[in-house]
């Protein structure tokens, strides 16, 4: 894949750099990272949204419990899933 470049200011410039150092990167590749990393994200986003949609229709949460048993419990000290 080709290269190209991105015109930013200089401040930004030094904040990457800081960034990528502290992961032990080159700028580059935190970028790389970065994009893929918010395109999860934006992916996740996504699909979360959908599935809220879909269970909140009448009957489905109650059919996913009976096929599935229920989403995991949520522990209380982290609000994750246990």
């Amino acid at each position: 894949m080709a290269d190209t470049t991105v015109k930013i200011d200089d401040a930004t410039r030094d904040i990457l750099r800081e960034l990528a150092d502290a992961q032990g990167l080159s700028i580059k590749e935190y970028l790389a990272r970065l994009a893929v990393e918010h395109q999860r994200e934006r992916a996740l986003t996504t699909a979360t949204a959908a599935f809220r949609r879909v269970i909140s229709e009448p009957g489905v949460q109650e059919a996913f419990d009976a096929e599935f048993g229920g989403l995991p419990p949520v522990t209380e000290d982290t609000g994750r899933v246990a």
